[in-house]
């Protein structure tokens, strides 16, 4: 490919390390007398040597070694296991070593065989006269485990080379040189000097595991020992040749030539590549063929042989700095060290040195010297004579970074690094703990989203995940620990004094540098919320249990990370409060076995003046328990609404769609229901509030305001509806006068931008790959500069755990006499058969004003089921849990938690719209709680109040009535069908 690189189509495919390095030598025979053997391990272990070489590398898998003296006993182990080389030291007065080698070889054709031998001149003349046929190599030993790696390291490349070249262009280095004394010097300094830079290069990678498979991308190291072997390795391998080290005086044609290296290079330069030459010799005049061949010259008689090679290999073959030049002069300009350095320096290059170093494809090497493949590849095939001006090769220099790193960086939890943390960093993890629920789930969504290509098809609507920083549970342990918050923590003081506690403890010293470094990254205000290690688990529903802070961006760094410290640490606390801890005994979890981690994200959303927003939040599931008209359970179910997500946590009116049926919006079907129904007030994050002090209550800083607000930030072009009075109607879109309705119309009805197909897509493929149903949060943040783009940010996903029990029965065939309470509005799912007692609000002296003290008589009542351990049916008017109380009984989850069903009940002057999205969503299904919503007086299912009245209580209150009866009630709950029964007791 020649001709510029078009970066809206270009996207890089990640490498794939794991594939390569696949052939390995694991076991390794040894034929040697014992007294040999012994040498070998210098009364040390050669496994313990080779696994001290391999672990100061950071490499794995290091091989183990099997000792054996005779022929017979080889072969005999030969048969037991499977064994990828052999070693033959040969003993000089056995002459045998060579034919044993030839019988094994014979027989197992395809291991190689290695011999090692003291050299002297006794052994060169013996090794002259054998027949060498049946052996691979033959190397110099002088005690040295460096040599060992590097044998073990020259076959491995031999094995992997041919696929890892052709699957993703990894380099090779070609020594060329038949001296065995030499070559078994020069093997081991080039392998040590490869795999030390690999291991520095692969700090570019983001955390352990990606940096040990980044170094399976080091350059290959090939040996030639005669000039067909060379021309053989180098025509099959010149269009990934980082470069060639070759000797002057080798055999060709079977005879020595003392010029069989200029020879060769020529070939090499006739070739037209570019390829970095250096040749080496121990006749110092041939320094002058080297210099017709614009090759770097080793003297091999010089006493610094080994720091020159180095040297070289540094500079010729893109390892070590990138040394900019001034073309004529060489006198060096500036230094990269990194892909950071290079990103921040490519500007600064002046054009005739950029265009020397891109003709000779120095930035490749660069890249590839680095495994950097895909940049790497882009640069080699680029002619830079198609260049206008440099500028244009600069840019294509810079976009290729970019591009490679957003990559790298999607779906991978990197190791923070303050100092490589910077606006293409999207995940990383502090301290060594767990990352937590949230953490989790939100790296697994990171992971997804990089692997299905769809998400990022749409430029004008990518999906991605918000910048975001786990603080592991590790530090959580650490700061619990040596500010001695445990006994404190665990007393039954209340929840502000907890809070006053943690606020004077101190955070780890180390995490203050981390936090700075990362909102000098972040633009936008920074949220702190909770992942606990039960929060989110796949069957421990702890959603809304503790807590979440934001905190807005200030220019003062000091004022923002005290703020950004006492969120971090008020969240801490909330692990603690008395809610949490009632939660914990109503789940069987020990306290103390809670531990916090926490994450650090971006807040999605645009600066309005003094307030902050998203302009759609919403919350969407793979299984919808509540399906109207031609909506199955499986299309799944979604809720959006204007501004920052805690306003449909809290039981908000939302929108609600299918994102298969976009179009079938329950609350735009009347203009009644469109008035009524729509979202009228939102919250905004308060950029003034920056508060002295921290409150238990994590919404201390947010406004709720009203949609008028919203409209005077210009906010609502794209997502309202309009309400003509005059006309009675409603238009689609924004006009000036009249109403505006939150209908997200242009969205979801003209699919300005096409939510609901990438809601269906991720809720699908979510649900695939967790296996089971799943919840999102999301968030889409219209830009306020270019309305036709908009991003999708994943916030959030967790599986939804599914009560199996398998329900044959057709509950539709229940005879409604025989129920205490039926409904075709279920959510739900299985048959429960230990509940005797209800509880309900008795409709006969029901008053809305009174929702708060009816709340505080329910929590009573829940707290003697959960100290028995008992469950019930709690039925009662309006939306139970809406932070609003006028729209119904304001509990909290720990208030009910023992209520096996719960039931929203219409009264005839009391009609509330069931309640959607409420933040007991997670908590019912986990449980298994059943949700009812019955309404009577629309001819929608059925409560037998009455039936209940008849019987004695346990407990009245001036607004409750808890009834026992003496046999449990049998409820059962058709989920996909949506209905659901509580049957009467048995008399």
């Amino acid at each position: 490919m020649s001709g510029i690189p078009d970066f809206k189509t270009l996207v890089f495919k990640d490498t794939s390390f794991a594939n390569l390095m696949n052939k390995r030598i694991y076991n390794v025979l040894l034929i040697a007398t014992k007294y040999d053997a012994f040498m070998l391990e210098d009364d040390g272990r050669v496994d313990e040597q080779i696994f001290n070489e391999y672990t100061s590398l950071n490499l794995r898998y290091p091989p183990r070694f099997t000792q054996v003296t005779t022929e017979e006993e080889a072969l005999e182990e030969l048969t037991r296991k499977n064994y990828e080389l052999i070693i033959c030291m040969p003993n000089m007065d056995n002459r045998d070593v060579f034919g044993a080698a030839t019988e094994i070889k014979s027989r197992y054709p395809h291991i190689p065989i290695v011999v090692l031998t003291p050299f002297s001149k006794e052994v060169s003349k013996r090794i002259e006269n054998e027949d060498l046929s049946a052996i691979d190599y033959v190397f110099s030993w002088l005690g040295n485990s460096e040599l060992l790696l590097a044998i073990i390291k020259l076959i491995e490349d031999k094995m992997n080379a041919p696929e890892d070249v052709s699957s993703v262009g990894v380099q090779i280095i070609l020594l060329v040189e038949d001296s065995i004394r030499f070559y078994s010097s020069a093997l081991p300094h080039l392998f040590q000097f490869v795999l030390k830079q690999s291991q520095e290069f692969s700090k570019e990678a983001l955390n352990a595991h990606q940096r040990m498979l980044r170094m399976r991308g080091r350059p290959k190291i090939k040996l030639a020992r005669t000039y067909e072997e060379a021309v053989r390795i180098f025509n099959q391998y010149k269009n990934n040749m980082l470069g060639i080290i070759s000797d002057m005086s080798f055999m060709r044609e079977g005879k020595k030539d003392p010029l069989a290296g200029y020879r060769f290079g020529k070939l090499v330069r006739d070739s037209g590549l570019v390829i970095p030459l250096v040749l080496e010799s121990s006749e110092s005049e041939n320094i002058k063929y080297a210099k017709e061949l614009q090759a770097s010259f080793i003297d091999k008689n010089s006493k610094s042989y080994p720091q020159d090679l180095h040297e070289k290999i540094r500079r010729r073959f893109g390892f070590g700095d990138f040394v900019i030049l001034k073309p004529e002069t060489k006198e060096e300009i500036m230094r990269i060290k990194n892909l950071k350095d290079l990103q921040k320096k490519i500007f600064l290059i002046p054009d005739d040195s950029l265009r020397y170093h891109l003709s000779r494809n120095h930035f490749s090497r660069f890249f590839y010297s680095r495994a950097m493949f895909p940049p790497a590849e882009l640069l080699r095939d680029i002619d830079v004579s198609e260049y206008k001006d440099m500028n244009e090769a600069r840019q294509v220099i810079f976009d290729a970074i970019v591009e490679y790193r957003r990559m790298k960086n999607s779906g991978v939890v990197a190791v923070f690094q303050k100092e490589r943390f910077d606006e293409y960093s999207n995940f990383a993890r502090i301290g060594e703990g767990s990352l937590g629920g949230k953490g989790r789930g939100l790296a697994f969504m990171g992971s997804m989203v990089k692997r299905y290509p769809e998400f990022r098809q749409n430029e004008n609507f990518p999906v991605t995940i918000p910048k975001t920083v786990v603080i592991c549970t590790d530090i959580f342990d650490e700061f619990m620990e040596t500010n001695k918050l445990y006994p404190l923590a665990l007393s039954d003081i209340p929840d502000d004094q907890i809070l006053r506690y943690f606020l004077r403890a101190s955070l780890p010293a180390r995490l203050i540098e981390d936090l700075m470094a990362f909102f000098e990254v972040v633009k936008s205000p920074i949220a702190i919320r909770s992942s606990s290690l039960l929060e989110d688990s796949h069957y421990q529903p702890f959603a809304g249990i503790y807590s979440t802070y934001m905190v807005p961006k200030m220019e003062d760094k000091y004022e923002m990370l005290r703020m950004l410290s006492d969120a971090i640490k008020a969240v801490y606390a909330s692990v603690f409060y008395k809610d949490s801890k009632a939660y914990m005994t109503a789940t069987s979890n020990l306290i103390d076995q809670e531990k916090m981690a926490i994450v650090l994200q971006e807040v999605v959303g645009t600066a309005y003046g003094t307030h902050f927003y998203p302009t759609i939040s919403g919350v969407a599931r793979s299984l919808n328990f509540y399906p109207i008209g031609n909506e199955k359970a499986e299309d799944g179910i979604a809720n959006i609404a204007l501004g920052l997500g805690k306003y449909i946590v809290d039981g908000g009116v939302t929108l609600r769609f299918s994102p298969r049926h976009p179009h079938n919006i329950l609350q735009m079907s009347t203009l009644d229901f469109a008035l009524r129904e729509t979202q009228t007030r939102f919250y905004a994050l308060d950029l003034q509030n920056v508060a002295e002090q921290f409150s238990i209550d994590d919404a201390f800083n947010l406004l709720k305001l009203t949609i008028k607000d919203a409209d005077a930030d210009g906010a609502l072009k794209y997502i309202v509806s309009t309400f003509d009075p005059y006309d009675q109607m409603i238009q689609d879109g924004y006009y000036p006068g009249g109403r505006k309705i939150i209908s997200f119309v242009n969205i979801l009805q003209h699919d300005v931008f096409p939510l609901a197909k990438i809601l269906d897509t991720i809720l699908h493929i979510g649900a695939e790959e967790m296996g089971r149903p799943v919840e999102i949060e999301f968030a889409v943040n219209i830009d306020p500069e270019n309305s036709s783009k908009a991003i999708f940010y994943l916030l959030q996903i967790r599986p939804i755990v599914d009560n199996k029990e398998r329900l044959e029965e057709d509950l539709t065939l229940v005879k409604q006499e025989d129920t205490l309470l039926y409904t075709t509005s279920a959510l739900g799912h299985g048959i429960i058969t230990d509940v005797q007692d209800v509880i309900y609000v008795k409709s006969g002296s029901f008053n809305a004003s009174k929702n708060q003290l009816i709340a505080y008589d329910i929590e009573k009542l829940n707290k003697q089921f959960t100290e028995e351990q008992k469950g019930y049916v709690l039925v009662g008017p309006g939306r139970w849990g809406s932070s609003d109380t006028w729209l119904g009984i304001p509990v909290k989850w720990p208030n009910i938690s023992n209520a096996r069903v719960i039931v929203e009940c219409g009264l005839e002057n009391y009609r509330i719209d069931p309640s959607q999205g409420t933040h007991f969503f997670q908590n019912l299904t986990s449980f298994g709680v059943g949700y009812f919503t019955v309404d009577p007086y629309k001819k929608d299912g059925w409560f037998d109040e009455e039936f209940l009245n008849a019987q004695p209580a346990v407990q009245e209150t001036e607004y409750l009535r808890h009834v026992r009866f003496r046999h449990p009630v049998s409820i059962k709950i058709d989920g996909k069908k949506g209905v659901g029964v509580v049957m009467k007791p048995e008399k």
